[in-house]
């Protein structure tokens, strides 16, 4: 069993992950210690950068009893052109789950075709579940739930939209994206999308999108691997920025998210940003405890079924 993308999921899977990362979120901070995985070892294979996947993965197999390994590309093999398939079948005989943060997404299907462990996307160039997972969590617990939601996301069509969308699809709420032309979310996942649920579109106007929103979301303009098309994408995305003017359009206990990091004064504010109905802080928290849950379930509830 593996986890790829949102939409490799039911709703009742994310249900139990939100339930269960609750549950763990609330025994540590009390001091209750929980060590479903001890002896056991989680790899983590990235070609790509990163704060708060790294380090929410390690604390999580830590917290949860087990250990961790991190491999760089420019420290394995991987980075001299071994074979995937070589790769994962090796990792499998020596780790008990793999989490890939890599650029295409065949490559992590590739790993998983290959793999006799659990794989973990940790983000592709397609998708973003885990991230997503966690900004779900964050909305339960600040609205009480996801049913009846009006999502709105503001920016590229890029992994984090794309996985926002699959999400609305298992979910069933609302989700509206405001995206300049030419810069839309992966066409066959969208069309499989809206034709499970018809509250999913796709729009160019931010204030249209935003307007009575419960939630604003957003992403940089430009993602890791696309440097060389900042300049393009700054002119193509301007005015797609979530702002106090267009906060003032969603709901008045309209909470804002984004995964991190940020470039403030691009797509969001300083001002909103730190301002009071941020919850960015509570959304990079909820990456570590959705991870145990993710874990968990792949590692010991994923044995028995």
């Amino acid at each position: 069993m593996h986890l790829l993308t949102i939409s490799d999921l039911a709703k009742n899977d994310i249900d139990h992950l939100l339930d269960t990362a609750a549950t763990l979120k609330a025994r540590h901070k009390k001091g209750i210690p929980h060590n479903p995985l001890r002896g056991r070892t989680l790899g983590l294979i990235f070609e790509k950068s990163s704060t708060r996947t790294r380090v929410s993965f390690e604390t999580a197999m830590y917290q949860l009893g087990g250990d961790a390994i991190f491999i760089s590309q420019r420290d394995s093999q991987i980075g001299r052109g071994e074979p995937i398939k070589d790769t994962a079948r090796v990792m499998s005989r020596y780790v008990d789950a793999i989490v890939i943060r890599t650029f295409g997404h065949g490559i992590i299907e590739e790993y998983a075709k290959y793999s006799t462990i659990p794989v973990i996307n940790g983000l592709t160039d397609t998708h973003h579940p885990c991230q997503v997972l966690a900004d779900i969590l964050t909305i339960v617990e600040k609205k009480g739930g996801y049913k009846g939601m009006k999502v709105c996301w503001i920016g590229d069509g890029n992994n984090m939209a794309n996985s926002w969308i699959e999400a609305a699809m298992v979910l069933g709420f609302e989700l509206t994206l405001a995206c300049p032309k030419g810069f839309w979310p992966d066409e066959m996942i969208l069309k499989k999308a809206v034709a499970a649920n018809p509250k999913i579109r796709v729009i160019e106007s931010v204030e249209d999108a935003a307007r009575g929103a419960d939630v604003l979301n957003t992403d940089v303009w430009a993602s890791m691997g696309q440097e060389e098309e900042a300049l393009e994408r700054r002119k193509a995305f301007k005015g797609y920025q979530i702002n106090s003017k267009l906060l003032g359009l969603a709901k008045k206990d309209a909470i804002v998210m984004h995964c991190l990091p940020a470039h403030r004064e691009e797509e969001i504010t300083e001002e909103v940003l730190e301002g009071p109905n941020s919850v960015v802080w509570d959304e990079a928290e909820n990456r570590l405890h959705i991870q145990k849950a993710i874990l968990e379930w792949l590692l010991v509830e994923g044995a028995t079924r």
